[in-house]
């Protein structure tokens, strides 16, 4: 259940794509999509380059500064073991991906 194909799909760049049109034909947020990423919202992407699509039916957290499990549980509106239970480790670090299958 922790591996990331659960959670994401991959989509291959091709040439004239850029990161808010993908996001758009995901609905999914651009800033999520450059974050899951590892890339900046206005940063080039390339043809052939990979991005990971996060999956329908599951929300996405990126952890910042100070952020606690608690915290970030209650974002989810669940328990701790529930959002444990997607997540293989949780180190709150900044900008660690988290994710919780939505009801």
């Amino acid at each position: 259940m922790n591996e990331n194909n659960n959670y994401f799909t991959y989509y291959t760049i091709e040439k004239g794509d850029n990161l808010y049109e993908i996001a758009r034909k995901y609905n999914i947020n651009p800033k999520l999509l450059a974050a899951i990423n590892g890339i900046k919202d206005n940063e080039y992407i390339y043809p052939n380059q990979e991005l990971l699509i996060p999956k329908s039916g599951y929300s996405y957290y990126i952890t910042a500064e100070g952020d606690t499990l608690s915290g970030v549980s209650q974002a989810f509106k669940t328990k701790e073991e529930n959002l444990l239970k997607y997540n293989n480790t949780v180190y709150l670090l900044p900008d660690q991906i988290l994710v919780y299958k939505s009801r």
